[in-house]
């Protein structure tokens, strides 16, 4: 399914199952707290980099897993 968010087209389910595959990952790692709630960052960081023209999934959770927990580090 396609959405049109803030003039661009964003694929849903590329989207969602990277972020259920990050987000799976930083749960159990401990980084985000364990509730149904989206983490709107770790979305963001996975919706940037999908306009930046990466679609693949495995690849856009792993990218994201790598600069969530980077900028947590900084923070």
């Amino acid at each position: 399914m396609l959405i049109e968010r803030e003039i661009q087209v964003v694929n849903i389910e590329v989207v969602g199952d990277a972020y259920a595959i990050a987000s799976n990952y930083l749960r159990r790692s401990g980084a985000i707290p364990d509730s149904f709630a989206t983490n709107e960052r770790l979305l963001g960081i996975i919706v940037k980099l999908f306009q930046r023209g990466d679609t693949n999934r495995i690849r856009l959770a792993n990218k994201a897993i790598a600069q969530f927990e980077a900028e947590t580090l900084i923070a």
